[in-house]
């Protein structure tokens, strides 16, 4: 037996394997591999292929189409392991940057042209990886795609899957990601850290070690009909193997002042007359906060001024305080800011942000237009 026909031989003793499990997402895995694999020698073989996975019955399949196998649950607690959203809404739409905004927008895209990429003997986007510090948009971001492709979006809850027996953490997680598997879907494996960490961190035990390999191993096998997503706040905790595991890797920063501003007047607005301007202002006095934390800040003031009957801009300038992460010139500038936009006297402007009202007054005399020489 040559090697090519040993290959074949092969591959077909492991696509039968694979349809008696019934296990079609991974039946299209191992069909779209062998197309690539033999289309130099086989040609009319791999467009035969080819053509059977652009006809394929899941991919014509509503998105909607659930499995029927029951939600995995812990076998102790007897507790969900998955949080399901079918219809995914989002409270307001998400600020990216345009580096962020474009791998997003391509993985969408990349879904709606599967036709392209099988002729090409390629693949949808199937693994991403979320990393950034809490409260930057991971999450939001997982939500958006999910909605995009009007699919469900499973979340696996860590809580539930780490079992007080380590051996059963990976039968856990093996559960959760056959379930996933099963359907088309986004799934968000968030916190991916506590999961995958460091296999030389020698403070963690063998058990929660050999989860990491188990991951590798499910997100190797992916079927290209879901999409795979994992977020972590603590990127320098991750094992070199899962970084290689990820098609695309996105990274999500702290908001600058432009997409502050951009955030805080897609909240303020339902709410606020004077948007433009206290959006101005939150760029300045949220530098370095996440949108998180700004959203917080935001709805803090808005139950404030509902329950004391005053008003919303009254009620932001106690939540626009100048923080001690603020450096002197951005305090500066706040302070200039608060007094130039009427919002608040040169006396409050100095109580919010501790710049003393003659910096304030020289700053604004400073900004004031020259009047003009009048000639006698």
């Amino acid at each position: 037996m040559t090697k090519d026909t040993s290959q074949i031989a092969g591959d077909f003793v492991q696509l039968a394997r694979l349809a008696l499990t019934g296990r079609p997402q991974d039946v299209q895995l191992l069909v779209h591999r062998a197309m690539k694999r033999y289309r130099s020698e086989f040609p009319t073989m791999a467009e035969s292929l080819s053509a059977l996975l652009r006809e394929s019955p899941t991919r014509a399949s509503p998105l909607r189409r659930q499995s029927d196998t029951p939600l995995p649950v812990d076998i102790d607690s007897r507790l969900h392991l998955l949080r399901v959203e079918n219809d995914v809404t989002l409270d307001h739409e998400m600020i990216l940057t345009p580096d962020v905004e474009a791998s997003l927008q391509q993985v969408v895209i990349e879904r709606h042209e599967p036709d392209a990429l099988i002729k090409a003997g390629l693949q949808p986007t199937r693994t991403i990886l979320f990393t950034g510090p809490p409260g930057v948009g991971k999450t939001m971001a997982a939500k958006w795609l999910a909605r995009q492709l009007d699919r469900p979006l499973l979340t696996l809850d860590l809580a539930a899957v780490m079992s007080s027996f380590l051996g059963r953490t990976g039968s856990n997680l093996r559960h959760v990601l056959d379930y996933a598997k099963s359907i088309d879907c986004v799934l968000l494996l968030d916190e991916l850290d506590a999961l995958a960490k460091r296999r030389d961190d020698r403070s963690e035990v063998g058990e929660l070690k050999r989860l990491v390999t188990v991951l590798l191993q499910e997100v190797d096998d992916w079927p290209a009909t879901g999409i795979l997503v994992a977020a972590t706040n603590h990127a320098e905790l991750l094992d070199p193997a899962v970084w290689r595991r990820f098609e695309l890797a996105i990274q999500f920063d702290i908001p600058g002042e432009k997409q502050i501003e951009q955030f805080a007047t897609s909240i303020l607005t339902p709410h606020l007359p004077e948007v433009g301007m206290w959006a101005k202002i939150f760029s300045l006095a949220s530098r370095g906060k996440s949108y998180n934390d700004i959203e917080r800040e935001i709805m803090f003031a808005r139950r404030s001024a509902a329950i004391t009957g005053t008003s919303l801009s009254d009620q932001l300038k106690t939540v626009v305080r100048a923080d001690k992460h603020l450096s002197r010139k951005d305090r500066i500038a706040l302070a200039r800011l608060l007094e130039q936009s009427g919002m608040t006297s040169q006396r409050e402007a100095q109580r919010l942000t501790g710049v003393s009202r003659d910096t304030i007054r020289k700053g604004s005399a400073a900004g004031a237009a020259p009047r003009k020489k009048v000639h006698a």
